[in-house]
């Protein structure tokens, strides 16, 4: 393993749960494997202000020196309320020190809203992501390139590598037995505004499926599931569904609660090759039942996904009931998204292209 391992700077935590942080657990645990190593590094501006986290980068990086360090980028990662103007100051501090600076950018797009203060919000998040690309050296995308707008015409040092799983990786079972009860799983829903619309589709579709005779199972786990249990137990009363509510569960838990599904239906938005939780019942080799939208593309197209246009409660509700009736058809989309996942989605995959990226590539493939 090189002993100058790939920097990955972190911001504020989330909570209860931070994909990022478990996204860099992920690129050490498999890189390793390979001889690629990765070390997380908070930047601590929360805690210390933006001085105090300056000047404590500043003596870190004096040991990077022709180093790659990879900010991984969220917008409230740096900022308490959307207003992240610090951040591009980070590469420049690590390009003053010598270090190769790139950035991971989890989110590559400004949030919109309407109102003033949410005009002014989306405009200086734009602007920090033109900087953060114009001061990396490398800016890796967890969508495809060309679905990234405002990038300028010349994109050579942009990259799209696919976010993995943030649970184990388990050897899929096989779904094929008949069950007393179909079951399908949903991981996560999204909070705040966002969260009773999806308990709307959620009891939508599920109503269809137990109108058309079907005895029905459903399981609801992750972030956000507790929060909207309420809700969704409500707008289900008096429906014949059986509902397993686990809350947050721990990562090893998960390939286990999506082991006793049937399929996956998922919800938060359009599915996309940054969404984690739908990339995590591709790797349980299940069907996703989900939404389309604009970053619905390559690969995870190449998955065992019924999309349905996004906001189309009846197309979503009859792609479910297609693939809860049809056998045949759930093992095809269960093999697809073993494919899928082996080929683009898995850690060792991910790991790959961070290698082939960053100039160790040629390691890496003969280590895999």
């Amino acid at each position: 393993m090189s002993a100058e391992p790939v920097i990955l700077l972190v911001g504020r935590r989330d909570h209860p749960t931070d994909g990022v942080a478990d996204y860099c657990d992920k690129l050490r645990e498999y890189g390793a494997a390979r001889g690629l190593a990765f070390e997380a590094v908070p930047v601590r501006w929360a805690e210390k202000g933006w001085n105090g986290a300056f000047a404590e980068l500043r003596e870190a990086a004096s040991a990077w020196r022709d180093r790659w360090v990879l900010l991984q980028y969220t917008t409230l990662g740096w900022s308490h309320r959307g207003f992240p103007l610090r951040a591009p100051r980070v590469l420049e501090v690590l390009r003053q020190c010598s270090a190769r600076p790139g950035v991971v950018l989890h989110d590559f797009a400004p949030q919109t809203g309407s109102g003033i203060v949410a005009g002014i919000r989306e405009m200086c998040q734009l602007r920090v992501l033109r900087q953060l690309y114009e001061r990396s050296d490398l800016a890796i995308f967890t969508i495809p390139v060309k679905n990234i707008s405002w990038l300028p015409m010349r994109r050579e040092k942009a990259v799209f590598i696919p976010v993995g799983a943030n649970c184990p990786e388990l050897p899929a079972p096989a779904r094929l037995a008949q069950h007393e009860k179909m079951t399908v799983a949903i991981y996560g829903i999204t909070g705040g505004s966002q969260m009773l619309p999806e308990v709307a589709d959620i009891a939508f579709v599920v109503k269809q499926a137990v109108a058309s005779g079907r005895a029905l199972r459903l399981i609801i786990f992750g972030r956000g599931s507790g929060e909207a249990e309420p809700a969704l137990r409500s707008a289900l009363a008096g429906v014949d569904v059986e509902i397993d509510a686990l809350g947050l569960i721990s990562p090893e838990e998960v390939p286990r609660a999506l082991a006793r599904a049937d399929a996956l239906l998922f919800v938060r938005g359009h599915i996309s090759s940054r969404r984690g939780s739908a990339i995590a019942g591709i790797a349980g080799g299940l069907p996703v039942v989900c939404y389309a939208g604009p970053d619905t593309d390559w690969p995870v197209t190449e998955a065992g996904i019924m999309a349905a246009p996004m906001g189309d409660r009846q197309a979503l509700a009859a792609a479910l009931e297609n693939v809860l009736s049809d056998a045949s058809l759930r093992k095809t989309l269960s093999e697809r998204s073993r494919q899928a996942h082996e080929k683009y989605f898995s850690w060792a995959a991910i790991t790959a292209r961070f290698a082939a990226e960053i100039g160790q590539g040629a390691r890496c493939v003969s280590a895999a």
